[in-house]
């Protein structure tokens, strides 16, 4: 799906967020200054500021470009019919409160960009089967990436979106301020936010994995937003499955014994999230939990560091 014309006139360079001029095979920054070309490859315009970003606009020509490794077939069936060492036990709820907030109040369809949205994040279907615009943009360029972009540089005017969506996305940036600061600028007044972040996880995407957040550090992280809610979203259980099955990879770089390891952690590890339905929102989780979400809203804009941080901690040691 193709992006609509309305939301192609509202791209920006993503280099000088100059207005940008569109041919059959490109788009070309208005601003002679900066005058960067940037490529429409299968219908998707890549729109990456080189300069400032880990990608190369080389890269996704002949319409490739993707920077996480795809499994075959069979490794794909595979994994689809073993059980999952982890469950986000909060995400579905949440995006249908997401699209709920969304939509009241609203005379047409919200809309809602998704930054790594080529492939839909666990518990978005209730979000995609919302009454919402979706705008799904990525650095990979699958069949469900309407936008090539970097959540470094969005490029879009201000106060274009009802909504931003980074699930599973702040761990694999540079400077996940710069993004969130991002996030705030496409925003329209009393926009919405939901992200999700790891915790007690180990590295996943290979080398494009930076890193991590406590439950605190994403509060502070989203410090300019107004707190509608957050927590955890995946618990305990399911961070000591990753810790038992990152063990055991850690004795091999074998890519078919990983395989295996990984299959057998599946067979056997996958009982440790059950006890997420019972941990999630103690006290205990918000100190070990594998991931945590925050759902806010575009609110005042004050960026300095909240003095009652402190008094936000939610975990379970006590004075």
């Amino acid at each position: 799906m193709r992006l609509s014309l309305e939301l192609l006139q509202k791209t920006c360079c993503p280099a000088c967020k100059s207005k940008l001029r569109r041919t059959e095979t490109e788009f070309i920054c208005a601003n002679l200054s900066c005058h960067s070309h940037f490529p429409i490859v299968n219908g998707v315009p890549i729109l990456i500021d080189e300069a400032n970003s880990l990608f190369s606009l080389d890269a996704y020509a002949g319409g490739s470009g993707v920077y996480f490794r795809e499994h075959g077939r069979i490794i794909a069936w595979l994994a689809q019919r073993l059980p999952r060492i982890g469950r986000n036990l909060k995400a579905e709820k949440n995006y249908k409160k997401f699209a709920e907030l969304l939509v009241a109040g609203q005379a047409g369809a919200p809309k809602v960009l998704v930054i790594g949205g080529g492939v839909q994040g666990m518990g978005a279907g209730s979000l995609a089967e919302a009454d919402v615009q979706l705008i799904n943009t990525d650095v990979a360029l699958t069949p469900a990436t309407q936008m090539v972009l970097d959540a470094h540089g969005i490029p879009f005017e201000d106060e274009t979106f009802d909504g931003v969506v980074a699930q599973a996305v702040l761990e694999h940036v540079l400077d996940p301020s710069k993004c969130v600061g991002e996030f705030y600028r496409v925003l329209k007044p009393g926009g919405l936010v939901y992200a999700e972040v790891p915790f007690m996880q180990q590295v996943h995407g290979g080398g494009y994995d930076f890193t991590r957040f406590s439950h605190l550090g994403l509060l502070n992280l989203f410090r300019r937003f107004e707190v509608i809610d957050s927590g955890p979203c995946c618990g305990p259980g399911m961070a000591l499955a990753w810790s038992i099955q990152h063990l055991l990879l850690s004795f091999t770089t074998d890519r078919t014994l990983r395989r295996i390891i990984k299959g057998l952690a599946a067979l056997t590890l996958f009982p440790l999230k059950y006890l997420d339905r019972f941990l999630i929102d103690r006290p205990g989780a918000f100190d070990a939990a594998s991931a945590y979400f925050f759902l806010g809203k575009k609110a005042g804009g004050d960026d300095k560091f909240p003095k009652q941080i402190l008094t936000l901690y939610r975990g379970a040691v006590r004075k």
